[in-house]
């Protein structure tokens, strides 16, 4: 009896100890954020949209697991709402165009660390204005309600446009409103009167309206879009070589993407249900080239001139102090020409 109670204890406390074993390398597991990776994964979580390509090309040829990225797409309906979602801690990693990303600088700890490029001329061309049929020039807005999508360039573009026609901003309604099927319906019933869309599914989809037609579109106007990516200091900080390894992972992706354009648009309609017509006319119109060029750097700093200009950024901050450039250095310094 004594030697089947001695038994039974020692079998006791050795399934304790393994419990207790177990029990502290779950703990030990799940001390982390999502982006500090286990083992030499590094695992992020990236706001995306349905229409680009990169991230989703990165994810279904392999191109994030040969660099080493456990990544997490999660959709938004725009590139500004990504970036906004970096403020509840739903992603790691966004990216967007100069006014959302300096929006987003200007209220947090947080770094643009790359440009993905700036917009040419054939893709300033695909952002097109479509008005009410009885608009039939810019002099004809004033007095009119127009639309823009929340946290977005699109104010800034109809002040340029507007001025360049003799109409203030003071001289229109802005109406805010989210994603691009609010415009649609609001446009249709003549809650709106005119709104700027991108793409090539949103511009046929526009264009296809009895109430409204294309008026100009943006190549008419000095407006040239840079875009870029913004984190958190501590993910740019405790992970730098996983980040420096995410930009050649991304840059790498977008090559393929233009070289591969048909294969580019199954991805897309297979994870996403974006027509592939529309994929293959806007692949041309946005490739990324990851680095940080002069020109990038002018297009922050005239943008985040106007936006404190006109209150939307409410404290001025050092440009400089909110640009991490380390990472994009280390992984292509031939393409970064700001110190």
């Amino acid at each position: 009896m004594g030697i089947t109670m001695n038994k039974l204890h020692k079998k006791a406390r050795y399934s304790f100890l393994l419990l207790a074993i177990a029990l502290t390398a779950a703990l030990l597991s799940g001390c982390g954020t999502a982006a500090e990776g286990q083992g030499s994964k590094l695992n992020i979580k990236i706001a995306d949209i349905s229409t680009n390509p990169v991230f989703r090309v990165a994810e279904s040829k392999g191109i994030f697991d040969k660099y080493g990225i456990d990544a997490e797409l999660i959709t938004f309906a725009t590139p500004a709402e990504g970036i906004n979602s970096l403020f509840i801690k739903q992603v790691d990693v966004a990216f967007g165009a100069d006014y959302p990303l300096l929006n987003a600088a200007s209220k947090g700890d947080y770094s643009i660390f790359a440009s993905s490029g700036s917009s040419t001329d054939q893709g300033a061309r695909e952002w097109k204005l479509f008005v009410r049929k009885e608009i039939t020039s810019a002099e004809d807005l004033k007095g009119k309600k127009l639309s823009f999508s929340r946290g977005t360039f699109i104010p800034y573009l109809w002040d340029v446009y507007l001025a360049e026609h003799g109409v203030a901003l003071s001289d229109v309604e802005l109406i805010g409103q989210g994603a691009f099927d609010e415009a649609y319906v609001a446009l249709q019933k003549g809650e709106i009167d005119a709104v700027w869309v991108y793409g090539a599914v949103l511009n046929e989809k526009f264009g296809a309206l009895a109430e409204a037609h294309e008026l100009t579109d943006m190549s008419q106007t000095p407006v040239r879009l840079g875009t870029g990516l913004i984190a958190t200091n501590e993910l740019l900080s405790n992970n730098k070589e996983g980040m420096v390894s995410f930009l050649k992972a991304i840059d790498e992706a977008s090559a393929y993407a233009q070289a591969h354009p048909e294969e580019t648009a199954d991805i897309l309609y297979n994870e996403v249900k974006q027509p592939k017509e529309a994929t293959l006319k806007d692949l041309p119109n946005n490739p990324w080239n990851i680095g940080f060029t002069k020109k990038a750097y002018e297009g922050l700093a005239g943008q985040k001139e106007y936006m404190v200009k006109t209150g939307t950024i409410e404290n001025d901050f050092n440009l400089d102090e909110k640009l991490n450039l380390d990472l994009v250095r280390e992984a292509f310094p031939d393409r970064v020409e700001v110190e």
